[in-house]
């Protein structure tokens, strides 16, 4: 059975790079982006449901406006929340067939998942690692990655978890605040504890 690996954490931290190692280092990656954007295209079921209750970011052929629909949720957290409770749904049943697929191959599982604990994905790891970075930081790769001003980033950021959640909640956390090669250094570390404990995990 493969071990499965959730990799979380703040947005901006810079989890796609601590992703590629883990990929570098033989896990097999689900990335969860990926997987919503799949269960969100075009006259999915999922957009089905949500254009029933976010009618004005969808057009005539259920084509989502995800800046439309982040510009609604991010300012309200109860449409945040809504919003959830129907698109995780779709994204979680599509992770485990994944998975499944995914583990025929692979002893081990990276689910890159940036919403791990919103969508109650946690529950399908052996293990969790959550990448921080200063808020600094943070903004500006966010601003720079998306193409967003200061205001709408921190409005993403006051709708998540702060860094104490990740780091009470985590088998490991990465902070990502230094150089590439402090961060590779810790990644490698990280994976180094993961793979000695799954071997001695079999001897016993």
């Amino acid at each position: 059975m493969s071990i499965i690996v959730g990799l979380t954490g703040q947005s901006g931290a810079g989890k796609t790079l601590i992703s590629g190692i883990f990929e570098r280092e033989g896990f097999g990656v689900i990335n969860c982006d990926h997987v919503a954007r799949e269960v969100t295209e075009a006259g999915s079921g999922c957009n089905k449901e949500l254009s029933f209750y976010f009618p004005q970011c969808f057009d005539e052929e259920l084509v989502l406006d995800r800046r439309a629909l982040g510009a609604i949720v991010f300012t309200d957290r109860q449409k945040l929340d809504l919003l959830n409770s129907i698109i995780f749904k779709y994204i979680n049943r599509l992770i485990d067939e994944k998975i499944s697929e995914l583990s025929r191959a692979c002893g081990y599982i990276l689910l890159d998942a940036p919403t791990l604990f919103e969508a109650g994905a946690d529950k399908k790891c052996d293990v969790i690692v959550s990448v921080t970075a200063d808020e600094g930081i943070r903004l500006a790769r966010v601003i720079e990655r998306d193409g967003i001003d200061e205001a709408a980033a921190s409005k993403r950021f006051a709708s998540q978890h702060d860094r104490e959640f990740f780091e009470k909640h985590s088998s490991y956390v990465i902070n990502n605040d230094g150089s590439r090669e402090d961060t590779e250094k810790q990644v490698t570390k990280v994976i180094k504890k993961i793979k000695e404990d799954k071997i001695g995990d079999n001897k016993k």
